[in-house]
């Protein structure tokens, strides 16, 4: 089986929308684009890390190894109280890292998914994230 990978990258502002008027101007022309990225963009490593905490990072790795027939049994099973759980599972999902799915039946609840095997951090050594306002 080959292996799924997302990346997760630090790019400016003007560098998200530069691409993101690249791949307009593309399918205007009709071309569709070349490739579609399976990945997520943070404008710095402080917001990333803001973000993807270790707890939240914790949680997908559980999830991809442990499936979890609820967030309840996510909680459970990571000893974390059930609405922090939910909250980031929540979050993790609006990103884009975890997939929800309802059971067949009323009460079998949400169950959180994985749909990849690693997380690529891509971070460039150059462009606008580094920016003097970005610099420590």
């Amino acid at each position: 089986m080959k292996t799924k990978i997302i990346t997760i990258s630090i790019q400016s502002l003007a560098e998200n929308l530069q691409a993101f008027v690249q791949v307009a101007r593309a399918i205007q022309r009709g071309h569709p684009p070349k490739t579609m990225r399976d990945g997520l963009s943070f404008s710095s490593l402080e917001v990333m890390r803001k973000v993807l905490t270790p707890k939240r990072l914790a949680l997908l790795q559980v999830i991809r190894q442990d499936r979890p027939a609820s967030i309840y049994a996510l909680a459970k099973s990571t000893g974390r109280d059930l609405r922090n759980v939910q909250d980031d599972v929540a979050m993790l999902a609006r990103l884009g890292l975890v997939s929800l799915s309802r059971g067949k039946h009323a009460r079998a609840g949400v169950s959180p998914r994985v749909g990849y095997d690693q997380i690529r951090l891509d971070i460039p050594l150059t462009g606008g994230w580094n920016s003097p306002s970005h610099r420590p």
